[in-house]
């Protein structure tokens, strides 16, 4: 299938001073030990730094253009600002070029414009959300994901997420209005093993096609099922065993499960 490609979006070079090369460590730690399993080969390319903070308060930007980004799944904004400075911020569904956004407290509620979680009315789609003041978002980053504000109770505002979960943030944190674009990525097909390799993703090899000292399923003659309950090659659980610590920290701020 033909990748879609935004009406609005142009492709130029990045602003050079917003570059950096990004190092390829191929999913191997300090020690020079693989890690992370299943990287490397990726293509040359530079990090293109994103103003997640949004600190650049009460100073309009106007957008310059709409660029690819390959170290994400969605497109990005440049921003020039009435001051002379450039920055990149990720690009909202609706944004387009010409358009100028601002980070206020008091801000239009429009796409791209960001204000506190408190003076952003019920029912608005928000992304790129801080989890504290000037910390600089975190939540609902990828393309096409949004949050929508359900509530507010004294110093936290409920947000619903697309999972379902809801949960509690507090009132004085930094969102962006509206819902990032590129909605489209999930139906990308990638087509052939080489784009894969050219991402920096690697083969994976099923763990009854290896050894017995590779993998647990491994072994057996001719072809054999996994024998076991599925494992990892530590031999942890694989499938449908929840890992996620029962006194975490943030359980706190969750309303609502995803999984109820």
């Amino acid at each position: 299938m033909k990748k879609q490609t935004p009406q609005n979006r142009i492709t130029f070079r990045s602003d050079k001073g917003l570059r950096v090369i990004l190092k390829k460590h191929s999913g191997r730690d300090s020690s020079g030990k693989i890690s992370v399993r299943h990287q490397g080969g990726r293509q040359k390319r530079y990090y293109r730094i994103i103003d997640f903070e949004r600190d650049k308060k009460n100073i309009k930007g106007k957008v310059e253009k709409i660029e690819y980004d390959p170290n994400r799944n969605v497109e990005i904004v440049l921003l020039k600002y009435s001051d002379g400075e450039s920055r990149y911020i990720l690009h909202p569904k609706d944004l387009k070029l010409g358009d100028t956004v601002v980070a206020s407290e008091k801000a239009e509620i429009k796409a791209g414009n960001a204000l506190m979680l408190k003076n952003i009315p019920v029912g608005i789609q928000v992304h790129n959300i801080e989890l504290y003041p000037g910390k600089g978002g975190q939540l609902m980053r990828s393309a096409g994901s949004y949050a929508l504000v359900i509530a507010k109770e004294g110093k936290y505002v409920q947000l619903k997420l697309p999972s379902g979960e809801i949960r509690r943030v507090f009132a004085d944190c930094f969102a962006t209005v509206g819902q990032l674009g590129n909605i489209d990525h999930k139906n990308q097909v990638i087509g052939k093993a080489g784009r894969k390799i050219h991402m920096g993703i690697r083969p994976t090899v099923r763990g009854t096609a290896q050894n017995p000292r590779s993998h647990p399923h491994g072994g057996g003659e001719g072809k054999v099922g996994e024998g076991m309950h599925p494992k990892t090659p530590w031999g942890r659980s694989a499938r449908g065993t929840r890992t996620r610590n029962k006194n975490k920290w943030s359980n706190k701020f969750i309303v609502k499960r995803r999984k109820s």
